[in-house]
């Protein structure tokens, strides 16, 4: 849990980073090559190698709630370093997307379950759904909204989580079997396409909302996996926090969804 914190607050600082870098305009292609959004990526690399670690021991679902700390704490250098105004319904919409995520964190069990796929349909999934994603980042590239590409970062970036997930790092993996690994690959793919969309979202909305709608579906979609797929479990007879907390995140991102990037007006001078 100590890694997943220091991944939520690396996270934070390349969201605010990247965000920077896409506030000049121009295409994605050229947002992700400037300075601050290279930086950030040096940070994403940092939570990753956190997230690494963390999701050897605990759930998907938990580290991945712990990492969407990073909702408050975008909104409040939206709101105080940048001066985009949050009206009180958005405010209420983040707040809810954080009660449901530390609700679904707190709903994680520590045991582990014999996993309901094999190894061989899991990659087979990992591979199709890294298609769909490709698929509709192009079929959505002519959108002016954010929220599509907020999504489509969230699933990639969350699918790459299921992928250091299922990789089981803490067994012992050397050079040669990594190089192997087809979820590598499936992985590397994950983070391009997901990067690529986030980088796109900032482009067209504020961090505020990108970073609420991405992290919200980061958890719920790799955590319902995890459960599926993997070995993670839920904690005995907390199963109705699980989804009390995904009806809170439903919650805040349906109106999150919607919402258009503000500024507060100065005050006028009499």
């Amino acid at each position: 849990m100590t890694f997943a914190v220091l991944a939520m607050f690396c996270s934070t600082v390349a969201a605010i980073l990247q965000a920077d870098a896409a506030r000049k305009g121009g295409r994605t292609s050229s947002v992700m090559a400037r300075p601050r959004f290279l930086a950030g990526l040096v940070m994403d690399v940092v939570t990753w190698l956190c997230m690494v670690v963390a999701l050897q021991y605990i759930p998907i679902f938990a580290v991945q709630a712990t990492l969407a700390g990073a909702i408050a704490m975008t909104a409040l250098y939206a709101r105080y370093f940048r001066d985009e105004w949050l009206r009180p319904v958005h405010r209420l919409a983040i707040g809810a997307s954080i009660i449901g995520l530390a609700l679904v964190a707190g709903s994680a069990g520590i045991e582990r379950k014999q996993a309901l796929t094999g190894y061989g349909t899991t990659v087979a999934v990992l591979v199709a759904a890294l298609v769909v994603i490709m698929v509709a980042t192009l079929a959505v590239n002519p959108s002016t909204r954010p929220w599509p590409s907020a999504v489509l970062a969230g699933l990639g970036l969350g699918g790459g989580a299921v992928c250091i997930r299922a990789l089981h790092v803490s067994d012992g993996v050397d050079l040669a079997a990594l190089v192997a690994e087809p979820l590598v690959y499936v992985l590397i793919g994950m983070a391009a396409i997901g990067l690529y969309n986030y980088a796109r979202a900032l482009q067209l909305g504020d961090i505020s909302t990108v970073t609420a709608l991405y992290m919200a579906v980061q958890v719920v979609v790799p955590g319902l996996v995890g459960i599926t797929l993997l070995d993670d479990t839920v904690r005995k007879g907390f199963t109705w926090m699980l989804l009390l907390g995904l009806g809170f995140i439903i919650y805040g991102t349906s109106i999150l969804a919607r919402r258009r990037p503000e500024r507060r007006s100065p005050p006028r001078v009499a």
